[in-house]
């Protein structure tokens, strides 16, 4: 018995009507080209990594199928590139792909795979691409290799313990995704003058690492600017109680240990003090508190005062009684945070 399970677009249906059911003839060529495929990826996978290398679960879909296998490691990038080459070499040789049913010893005889966990009838029905991969399946399969025009692996990833899956596409589908990328290649040649394609890897290393000298650099100048700028801190200071504070909030981009180095090298140049400064790392809040010996007597704790700040500022820290720091996501809050730090700190000096 054959069923078929339909949508009614328009119309009523009841029982006892006739209808006529068509294949999309489009859509299961596109799914006979990625069973195929998976078929010749198995046994390039077998060739490359040995026996072990066995189909542990796949799924064909129009114009792209995923493959597992068992596998310890991941497959190193020159593998995939072998195993890719070798499928794609044996669709430009065209091999004739046929289904034969004959007897599982038969189909042993001829040296057929079969899939662990499968169960099998007296019958089998053997797949065989040439005379290079023969496999049990009753699926649907392409006459000849060549029609499925290209593969290409896309990934190779674990999906659980012991086990590695390959996702790749085939036929039309991996010719746009191929056209895509030279589309791709094309524009940064474009982008970085003078450079060939072949060149692209070597000369975008080369960039990131003048980015990341040029990033340290900067970093230095903000850092210098930073310290610099400790001095006027110092003139800014106010007396509350007999405890001097500096609550203030820096330019922006200033690391947290460039931050760490400005509030304990102020705290150092001012007696019985509590320093307090907060400043925006990309578009996020950091604040830092340093808190001397004299104040922590006072009931004054560095990690008290960052965890009142860090509340309104949308998010948490921590650290010692001497010096702490914390941060959050709202980076418009940070002159009520620092307002009720001041606030806090007033309710524990009398």
């Amino acid at each position: 018995m054959i069923v078929h399970r339909g949508t009614v677009v328009s119309g009523v249906v009841k029982d006892g009507d006739q209808v006529v059911a068509e294949i999309d003839l489009e859509r299961r060529l596109a799914i006979s080209r990625a069973h195929t495929a998976t078929h010749m990826v198995h046994k390039a996978f077998r060739e490359a990594l040995g026996e072990t290398a066995t189909q542990a679960g796949s799924e064909n879909a129009p114009g792209r199928f995923r493959f597992d296998f068992p596998s310890t490691a991941a497959v190193p990038t020159s593998v995939l590139n072998d195993v890719e080459s070798r499928v794609n070499e044996l669709l430009i040789a065209d091999l004739q792909v046929h289904a034969e049913v004959m007897s599982q010893d038969a189909a042993k005889a001829m040296g057929a795979m079969a899939l662990f966990g499968e169960k099998y009838g007296d019958q089998v029905r053997v797949v065989s691409v040439g005379d290079w991969a023969k496999e049990l399946c009753g699926g649907t399969h392409v006459s000849r290799s060549g029609q499925l025009g290209l593969v290409k692996l896309l990934s190779e990833s674990s999906i659980g313990a012991g086990v590695r899956r390959i996702e790749a596409l085939v036929g039309h589908d991996a010719y746009q995704y191929l056209a895509r990328e030279h589309v791709l290649l094309n524009s940064l040649t474009e982008i970085i003058k003078g450079v060939r394609t072949e060149e692209l890897p070597q000369r975008i290393s080369e960039l990131i690492e003048k980015m990341k000298g040029m990033e340290k650099e900067l970093s230095s100048v903000r850092s210098a600017k930073a310290l610099a700028s400790a001095a006027n801190l110092l003139k800014n200071a106010k007396v509350l109680g007999g405890v001097n504070l500096i609550i203030e909030q820096l330019a922006d981009e200033i690391s947290v240990e460039d931050m760490r180095s400005i509030a304990l090298d102020l705290r150092s140049k001012i007696q019985n003090g509590i320093v307090v400064l907060a400043t925006v790392v990309s578009a996020k809040p950091l604040i830092v508190a340093s808190v001397s010996p004299e104040a922590i007597k006072s009931g004054i704790k560095a990690g008290e005062l960052i965890k009142t700040g860090s509340t309104i500022l949308g998010g948490g820290g921590g650290g010692k009684d001497d010096f702490a720091q914390g941060g959050g996501t709202d980076s418009g809050s940070i002159t009520k945070a620092l307002a009720e730090i001041t606030k806090v700190i007033s309710g524990k000096i009398k």
